[in-house]
């Protein structure tokens, strides 16, 4: 099976990072095809940004979808996953949607540890759009940004570490989900120090993407939509509706 990895920001670099771990899970089971906004900021940690990479990512479905089972929009916070399944052919996961389900299925009540301080209030809002923030304890953020994180991952590990822990003796979260594509494979790092389970956002979205892209094939429900000034790409697929 073939999985459409789509990294919404414009740093190459997370995307190699996140596509890495995402084979090393995935195996022989999967071609896993990693593609990189073509436009937008350097990493997503506001809302406008956020708000650009929803485009990014339908642009790169567009350009990139055919021929995938599934596809894994690998951006904590899921910018456009809603509009990408009102028009892919075949599943959308997101990392962040994967991540909270993840953490229910383990029981009890989650926070979310991530970089960037403007992701709080903006991942307490995804969450209730879920419909779990009964289910959330906490969201929790430290100071540097994920592609500050992912620059030097060393310097960070002790405040999510710290931060991982206050979520769990402090707001009383029974798992820690430490979420961000740039963090991909810190959780297992920051664990012995965290008296909860700690969840890696990349490693659990990835295990739902694969899952999905095994089930049956979906259609987008969006109908046809006239456009001005898009990429030629995505302007036919919002055509089709």
């Amino acid at each position: 099976m073939r999985i459409l990895l789509i990294n919404p920001n414009t740093s190459a670099s997370v995307t190699d990072l996140v596509a890495g771990h995402v084979r090393r899970i995935a195996g022989e089971t999967a071609e896993i095809v990693p593609v990189t906004g073509r436009f937008g900021a350097r990493y997503i940690a506001s809302r406008a940004a956020a708000a650009i990479a929803g485009h990014a990512a339908l642009d790169a479905l567009a350009e990139n979808g055919a021929g995938c089972d599934a596809v894994y929009l690998a951006c904590f916070g899921d910018p456009g996953l809603a509009a990408l399944r009102e028009v892919s052919p075949v599943p959308v996961v997101g990392m962040a949607e994967a991540s909270c389900q993840a953490a229910c299925e383990a029981g009890g009540r989650f926070a979310i540890v991530t970089g960037g301080a403007l992701w709080g209030p903006m991942l307490t809002e995804f969450v209730a759009w879920l419909g779990l923030s009964d289910r959330l304890a906490s969201v929790r953020t430290v100071a540097p940004t994920g592609d500050l994180i992912a620059r030097d991952p060393e310097a960070a590990l002790a405040g999510l570490a710290e931060a991982c822990t206050r979520c769990a003796t402090r707001d009383g979260a029974d798992a820690v989900i430490l979420g961000g594509a740039a963090l991909a494979g810190l959780a297992e790092r920051v664990q012995p120090t965290v008296p909860v389970p700690v969840l890696c956002s990349v490693a659990e979205g990835t295990r739902a993407v694969l899952a999905a892209a095994r089930g049956s094939l979906v259609r987008g429900t969006a109908p046809p939509l006239e456009s001005i000034g898009l990429a030629p790409s995505l302007a036919r697929l919002l055509a089709r509706g």
